[in-house]
């Protein structure tokens, strides 16, 4: 290979290590950034047609579907999520939007699924797996069901799903109507395990549609306790679209719950179920870790006139920091430049 070939690039490798060591990053790429306008007055956490929505930018963050541990379905219907947030300095709320064109909310019998969604924050620094965390990584994760906000308006059971079906009587309660009988109607709640244990999935009654877990790690997921789900929820299913809020105060008094602040930059993701497509546990859709920005108060009247002062004397230090590397690099690629033009002149003389 002539030194002509080689001259481009070895020039480019100089510029390059130059660049480097005065840290002037050669390509960059812009994440997602979800942010939370600040409003005045109630939150819409029951509202997703409310027209404050409108206030907060939406972001449409891709989703794929979990493939790092088994058992998964690699064909997930939930490609995406489009979100807003809005807060007013003491609550948050989330809007979580999706396509979906099966309603899935009962889980009565064995062979259903539901429909759900899940917000995920970083307990730690940092960002750890976005896949439940890690070790030594915990992260929150708020989870919508959708069969447990049907539950909320009304209550199924096995009898809900199959009409027909007769009991002769249920031990230990204390109703005249058998079929009626539900978790509150027992005189002994020893005799249902799993209602006594404090277990969410087996309450009456359900204060929220969601669940407010802690995980750090695969096969970790921990709910918390009934005294720490704090975390409110409602969903509505119109169009083939799901649309889903979160709501929750800023600041919790639990460890294992994220705090967030006005001004603050936090890690959040999100991840989706299709129970149609029989996806549920770490069958799922999940994104990568977004950003979520909680901006102050954005005045709504005349923008302030700035008061009359002196012109400050130029800071010719700070200027020389922020023009030198500029101007280094500058001469620095045109010596090369010049050197590339002079060694062609020579190399053609000879």
């Amino acid at each position: 290979m002539s030194k002509r070939h080689l001259l481009l690039p070895g020039l480019l490798l100089m510029l390059a290590a130059v660049l480097t060591f005065l840290k002037v990053p050669l390509a960059s790429s812009q994440g997602l950034t979800l942010v939370a306008a600040e409003v005045s007055g109630e939150l819409p956490m029951t509202d997703p047609e409310a027209a404050v929505w409108q206030e907060a930018t939406a972001i449409e963050a891709p989703l794929s579907a979990q493939n790092v541990a088994r058992p998964m379905i690699l064909n997930t219907q939930v490609r995406s999520v489009t979100a807003r947030a809005l807060h007013n300095g003491s609550q948050i709320a989330l809007l979580v939007e999706w396509a979906d064109d099966t309603q899935s909310d009962e889980m009565v019998r064995v062979q259903d699924f539901r429909d759900a969604v899940a917000v995920q924050f970083p307990l730690a620094e940092g960002q750890p797996f976005f896949c439940m965390g890690q070790p030594g990584g915990n992260v929150n994760i708020w989870h919508w069901k959708a069969d447990w906000q049907a539950d909320i308006a009304a209550r199924r059971d096995v009898n809900t799903a199959y009409a027909n079906m007769y009991v002769d009587q249920y031990p230990f309660v204390g109703i005249g109507e058998a079929l009626l009988a539900s978790p509150a109607d027992y005189t002994d709640p020893n005799y249902l395990p799993a209602l006594a244990s404090g277990n969410l999935f087996a309450s009456a009654t359900y204060a929220s549609p969601v669940e407010d877990l802690i995980a750090g790690g695969f096969g970790s997921l921990t709910s918390q306790p009934v005294a720490g789900q704090n975390v409110q929820g409602y969903g509505v299913w119109s169009d083939g679209r799901w649309r889903v809020i979160f709501s929750r105060d800023l600041k919790s008094q639990d460890a294992d719950d994220v705090n967030l602040s006005t001004g603050k930059v936090y890690s959040l993701a999100f991840a989706a179920w299709d129970g149609a497509n029989g996806e549920r546990n770490g069958q799922k859709s999940t994104s990568q870790w977004v950003s979520l920005q909680l901006e102050g108060m954005i005045p709504t009247g005349p923008a302030p006139q700035p008061a009359q002062r002196a012109a400050a004397p130029l800071d010719w230090l700070g200027m020389a920091f922020v023009f030198g590397p500029m101007a280094l690099v500058a001469l620095l690629a045109l010596g090369l430049v010049g050197g590339a033009v002079a060694l062609s002149i020579w190399t053609r003389k000879q």
